[in-house]
């Protein structure tokens, strides 16, 4: 397992910009899948494209927030971190804290659902996968988020 918590940097490009030259918002749902997707195969040892076609199980959004609280622009490199929240019984509850120069630039809350794909249905998480989210989130206990712009020190 990677180190926890797990983050990525991202790179931000002129493509993930609107024209007031910041991130477009829906990109920063992109951002926040990838990373989920990531985090999956690098830091939970777990295959997410064989989990979803091999195994045909998959881990679909079904509650998405984001909270922002600073602009990003091109060129900068927003690093994403991934936090386990909750576990439920097929539920998945994670935030994603984009951070730069030590700053919280947003933060997403994200629900997901471990689901059978040929049934289309809800599933218990398996508890080989539960057991990876438990070292994980034990691991994650005591990460605080960089402060929010104009935050006091």
């Amino acid at each position: 397992m990677e180190a926890a918590p797990f983050t990525v940097e991202q790179q931000i490009r002129f493509s993930h910009t609107d024209p007031a030259g910041i991130v477009y918002f829906p990109n920063y749902f992109d951002f926040c899948n990838g990373v989920m997707e990531d985090w999956y195969t690098r830091a939970l040892g777990i295959d997410y494209a064989r989990l979803i076609f091999v195994e045909r199980h998959a881990t679909p959004i079904v509650h998405a927030e984001c909270d922002f609280f600073a602009p990003s622009k091109m060129g900068d490199r927003l690093s994403l971190t991934l936090i386990l929240r909750k576990v439920g019984r097929t539920s998945i509850d994670i935030s994603i804290h984009g951070h730069a120069k030590g700053v919280l630039r947003l933060e997403a809350k994200i629900v997901t659902v471990y689901m059978n794909l040929d049934t289309q249905k809800p599933e218990d998480v398996p508890a080989g996968m539960r057991a990876r989210f438990d070292v994980y989130q034990n691991a994650c206990a005591g990460w605080v988020p960089p402060a929010r712009p104009g935050a006091a020190a």
